[in-house]
């Protein structure tokens, strides 16, 4: 069976899983109205675990047919570009990795939903980044792309997971004014992440910055400190 074949076998599976009920559902739930982040997303309504079976039986796919996949008008088809992605990166070489990490930001104009960049941003993205220069997620922070902006905070996800905080501190203060409220709960969530391994590096950084953080950053970072501290940060007691 050619490339071409393995593509679209692969896109009739997807098919094969859709629910037209679910449609709706998902439309409403990743903001495809007008004027919303997600504006005019199609759907086919096929569940995420349908969409990870079929990642895992067609990761042997060419890349060529993956970034067809990746630049797809269907969420779905987009998504189980990003879940082979990983699943390629996670076997490849030097080389091939690279050619992976290029050829996401090539098409990033694609990765334009919270979980498109959730799944992609702190797994292969940060691993790739983990030992080399970090400079392009200092250039994505301030981008005027809401999901561009996303992937670089949410990069550092990897690196908190590594005990790595540092760019995620920066990253965090540069986006402290951000006013979009999927980068304030991004921002507030990589920070409870560093909570959680360091609790001390996390309120160094509140101390200094919880006055001027959005609401919703806040909540999210200080969601799980007890009830006393969170309300201390919440209203300006500390």
């Amino acid at each position: 069976m050619n490339a071409g074949m393995n593509l679209t076998e692969l896109r009739k599976e997807l098919r094969a899983h859709s629910n037209p009920e679910q449609v709706q559902n998902l439309q409403r739930f990743f903001k495809t109205g007008k004027g919303q982040y997600g504006e005019n997303d199609k759907f086919l309504g096929i569940k995420v675990p349908e969409q990870r079976i079929i990642a895992k039986k067609y990761q042997q796919i060419d890349l060529k047919s993956v970034e067809k996949l990746l630049g797809s008008g269907w969420h779905e088809e987009r998504l189980t570009a990003i879940h082979i992605l990983n699943l390629k990166y996670s076997i490849a070489d030097g080389p091939e990795q690279k050619y992976i990490f290029d050829l996401y930001f090539k098409n990033v104009k694609y990765i334009n939903n919270w979980d498109l960049v959730d799944s992609s941003a702190p797994y292969f993205i940060g691993n790739y980044l983990f030992n080399k220069n970090r400079g392009i997620l200092y250039k994505l922070v301030k981008s005027k792309n809401l999901w561009e902006r996303r992937v670089a905070i949410m990069t550092t996800f990897y690196f908190i997971r590594q005990g790595q905080f540092e760019d995620t501190l920066k990253l965090a203060k540069i986006l402290l004014e951000d006013e979009h409220d999927l980068i304030q709960k991004a921002v507030g969530w990589m920070l409870r992440e560093v909570g959680n391994r360091s609790i001390s590096t996390e309120e160094l950084f509140l101390k200094q910055n919880y006055r001027k953080m959005p609401r919703t950053m806040l909540r999210y970072a200080i969601e799980k400190f007890p009830d006393k501290k969170r309300k201390g940060y919440l209203y300006g007691n500390k």
